[in-house]
């Protein structure tokens, strides 16, 4: 079925990430195989590299904003305007390498099962003893094996499935993918995590500033999906959006202010925080993490409360203004 599947790979200023992901790409697709990278006006000579190994480019409008969703959808768009009888599309963001075999592994997982509209698998981090920022990334890869709710950027798609619902919403500046997958599930269709090997990712996030902004991200992309998809019968996300207010503002609120009135005694609900560090820490250890590990990804969990919280403000403030959002970029750029 290789002959079926086309690849479309995004970017932006991504250097030598993206020599690495285009090689494995042209390395492991067989010859005729339409592999398409969307450039975001990159400075760093992506575009001239990608040409020089004969990988159609897309260059994205400058005069419209940058989001990873329209990227994902003009490489989309080209790929079925050329081959219009493709099965399968396997999207890839530009800072990951393909790892042998996955493709094999996820179309024979499709084929299987023909509700099954999006297969991803084990995205792995290429540098995670580089940073704790990058062993964190690397812990948030490894999700439970089996039908799942929702994808990251790198996965095998089923190409009619995309169609059905006509690909990502390109208004979104992160969290495009599983609000596709909130979509496609409404329609009956279904994603499953396999035990595979999928990509290696570069996150390159070596500074405590990197991982904050990344974070404000997280927020963000959590209060657009339950403000799309809050509505019965789906309420995706607004549980775990109420649990977090409930964390930031509601303990606080209820400490400080019972405090006068309890003796100060209120002030022991503050303990909330370690045990749900304690929780998160169990949670890490039973998924397979080192103790040294799970203590730093539930130090973290906790922590990263106050910049998703700015996340969340940020999404409403701009919705109430009536204005797009913009990119929220981590990574240093190369160039």
């Amino acid at each position: 079925m290789m002959e079926k599947i086309g690849v479309v790979a995004i970017g932006r200023n991504e250097g030598d990430r993206l020599v690495r992901c285009l090689n494995s790409l042209v390395a492991q697709m067989p010859v005729g195989v339409p592999i398409i990278y969307v450039d975001s006006g990159s400075t760093d000579g992506s575009v001239g590299f990608a040409e020089s190994i004969e990988v159609q480019v897309v260059n994205l409008d400058l005069s419209i904003p940058f989001t990873m969703a329209r990227g994902r959808n003009a490489g989309f768009q080209r790929l079925i305007g050329q081959a219009p009888d493709l099965k399968y599309v396997q999207f890839i963001d530009g800072d990951c390498e393909l790892i042998h075999g996955w493709v094999e592994a996820a179309i024979a997982a499709l084929e299987t099962d023909p509700t099954l509209a999006i297969v991803c698998g084990r995205r792995r981090e290429r540098f995670p003893e580089r940073s704790v920022y990058n062993r964190l990334a690397d812990m948030e890869w490894n999700t439970p094996v089996g039908e799942a709710e929702a994808c990251g950027g790198d996965a095998l798609m089923r190409v009619e499935a995309i169609r059905a619902v006509g690909g990502y919403n390109e208004t979104l500046i992160a969290g495009e993918e599983p609000e596709m997958c909130v979509r496609l599930r409404k329609l009956g269709w279904k994603i499953e995590r396999i035990e595979a090997d999928m990509t290696l990712h570069d996150a390159a996030m070596l500074e405590f500033g990197q991982w904050w902004k990344r974070s404000i991200r997280g927020g963000w992309a959590m209060a657009a999906w339950s403000d799309l998809h809050g509505a019965p019968p789906e309420r995706y996300m607004v549980r775990e959006n109420r649990k977090h207010w409930g964390w930031v503002l509601g303990l606080p609120l209820f400490a400080i202010g019972l405090a006068g009135i309890t003796s100060g005694c209120s002030l022991l609900a503050f303990l909330g925080y370690p045990l749900l560090m304690w929780k998160v820490y169990r949670y890490r250890l039973g998924r397979g993490d080192s103790a040294t590990d799970a203590r730093s990804y539930a130090g973290f969990c906790v922590l990263g409360k106050v910049p998703e919280s700015i996340g969340r403000v940020n999404y409403w403030l701009m919705k109430l203004r009536g204005k797009q959002a913009t990119l929220i970029e981590y990574k240093q750029s190369v160039t």
